[in-house]
């Protein structure tokens, strides 16, 4: 066997290397979140990946104005929680984060209006070098709106409708029972009333012959008339 043959069988029988397994990650987060103002916002971040989580892993969180201009990093991860010290987010950030469960979110406190925008979660986990590494959230904060009570609603409608009531009822009761009025005048007398009066003078004129016995009787009639006219004026 010649030397040419000898080198055809050596690597003909060599296979090349197989290639080793490409590590990626993937990091999602919601693509919007909305919120009012003063709320607690969770910035939800999660990822998968082909490596188990060490203590190289990095998250990093960047936040983008709504008004534009460049991202602002106000929280880093690396074996521990580094937020931000200073500018709009300074102590409104707490890590609600675990790397073993593949979760790298955020608790943003007192949401205000300023904090409206993009905000971008960024994972590293070497030795993963491919992949989708960053995913955005556009987030929301709007004012809060006003919540009446029904204790509220029940003082209010007490005030406007209470007097409202209360009055009504006045009227009602002066028109159902009206005050009686006193006759201050003296009392009618009707011309039967006068004839029959005189029907009875004449009557006891004819009947009493006595001067004595007539003149009695005629003043016992007289006081019965001034009594009468007494409780005609007195109203009843």
């Amino acid at each position: 066997m010649n030397l040419s043959l000898l080198l055809l069988f050596v690597f003909s029988n060599i296979s090349p290397p197989a290639p080793s397994p490409v590590s990626s990650i993937t990091v999602n987060t919601p693509s919007e979140l909305h919120a009012s103002k003063g709320d607690a916002v969770t910035l939800s971040c999660t990822f998968i990946s082909t490596s188990s989580p060490t203590s190289k892993m990095t998250v990093n969180w960047s936040y983008r104005p709504q008004s534009g201009g460049p991202p602002v990093s106000f929280f880093h991860f690396y074996s521990r929680a580094y937020p931000t010290t200073e500018g709009q987010f300074n102590g409104r950030i707490r890590w609600q984060g675990s790397p073993a469960r593949g979760d790298a979110s955020i608790l943003l406190i007192n949401a205000t209006l300023n904090d409206n925008g993009t905000y971008a979660c960024t994972v590293r986990n070497p030795p993963d070098v491919h992949g989708s590494t960053t995913s955005h959230t556009v987030l929301t904060v709007t004012p809060k709106a006003v919540r009446i009570r029904f204790s509220d609603v029940a003082v209010l409608l007490a005030f406007v409708l209470l007097p409202s009531a209360i009055i009504t009822l006045v009227l009602l009761g002066q028109m159902l029972c009206p005050r009686k009025k006193r006759n201050q005048s003296k009392a009618y007398r009707s011309p039967i009333e006068v004839t029959e009066g005189i029907f009875i003078d004449l009557s006891f004129s004819a009947l009493f012959q006595d001067p004595d016995e007539h003149d009695y009787y005629l003043q016992e009639l007289k006081k019965r008339r001034t009594i009468d006219e007494g409780y005609a004026e007195s109203g009843f």
